[in-house]
């Protein structure tokens, strides 16, 4: 596995600074980005030089704790990490745990690591859904990059491949930036798991030619009902995959999960520059969509496999 997909390479707090794995230049070249400020880090994440639910929290945490060491403004950093994108719910939930710790950047790192942890009992988890020979589909990156360490989705990707249950993985490319075709791919192909980049658009037509046994996505917001938050066009691949009768499982940690928002209708959904569609024409950029609840055959998280009525299921969590 290249060192580029380990834990302390994807992002850490270094001294004075904070080092991130450029994602934006992924699969072509690995480069960092060090911020030495906390706002450099919300630019950072707002910039998708970090991106991902799980991974984006972690940054915000690096971040906090670095204003620490600075002695910035504690108030004015949290508030700025909070603003740089606003649907994942993990990134509030860092900045909380991290802002009432005595000592922020040993929270920080804890939380980092109990993020890859969490992700390799989650994949152990939803192994146990795939059935030998599996053929999955999977959108946007919900890998390690995404995550800080092992992934979510390509987590169980993973622990499948490892247990010898997963044949082929079909990759969609994923808007914005072509997450999927650039770094799920990126990353399947270091480990080895046999894949095939398909566009979007194509997802449906393969389902229905019987080359996809289930789909496999990460989340960046679970309301209390169950309704998920994820890279647009996971909608259309759930609304397709309960027209040919197969499964989709979400994947991802309970720091996931938002029980203060009801329902989808509550999530926030960002908005990116329509420059990323086309600098000519007017467009829309919804970079998420929500998945209702009753599309969602299981979601897994540390914690094991849940299924409906996910407002009984679900983990109980508190987020401050």
């Amino acid at each position: 596995m290249s060192t580029a997909l380990e834990p302390h390479e994807i992002l850490r707090l270094d001294g004075d600074r904070v080092v991130l794995l450029d994602q934006r230049l992924l699969p072509g070249e690995i480069a960092w980005v060090e911020c030495r400020k906390a706002a450099e880090v919300a630019e950072a994440i707002r910039t998708m030089v970090v991106r991902g639910a799980p991974a984006i929290g972690i940054a915000a945490a690096y971040g906090y704790a670095l204003a620490a060491r600075r002695g910035e403004d504690l108030a004015e950093a949290a508030r700025v990490l909070a603003a740089s994108r606003p649907t994942a719910v993990n990134l509030a939930w860092a900045l909380a745990e991290v802002a009432g710790a005595a000592d922020p950047a040993a929270k920080a790192r804890q939380i980092h690591d109990d993020e890859v942890e969490r992700c390799r009992r989650m994949g152990a988890h939803g192994a146990d859904l795939l059935a030998p020979g599996a053929l999955v589909l999977t959108h946007c990156n919900a890998g390690g990059l995404a995550t800080g360490g092992y992934g979510s989705a390509v987590g169980m990707i993973r622990a499948g491949w490892e247990r010898g249950l997963v044949e082929h993985v079909l990759v969609d490319e994923t808007r914005p930036l072509l997450q999927g075709a650039r770094l799920t791919a990126f990353e399947l192909s270091e480990l080895g798991i046999p894949h095939t980049v398909i566009a979007d658009s194509a997802a449906a037509s393969l389902m229905a030619r019987g080359e996809v046994d289930c789909v496999v996505t990460g989340a960046d917001r679970i309301a209390a009902n169950g309704d998920t938050a994820n890279k647009i066009g996971t909608y259309s691949l759930a609304v397709a995959a309960a027209h040919h009768g197969l499964p989709l499982y979400v994947v991802a940690p309970t720091s996931t999960i938002d029980p203060d928002t009801s329902d989808g209708g509550g999530i926030p959904i960002e908005e990116r520059d329509p420059a990323e569609v086309t600098e000519r024409f007017p467009a829309r950029n919804p970079a998420f969509d929500v998945t209702p609840a009753e599309l969602i055959e299981a979601i897994v998280t540390e914690e094991g496999v849940h299924r409906a009525p996910f407002e009984q299921s679900l983990p109980r969590v508190v987020h401050a």
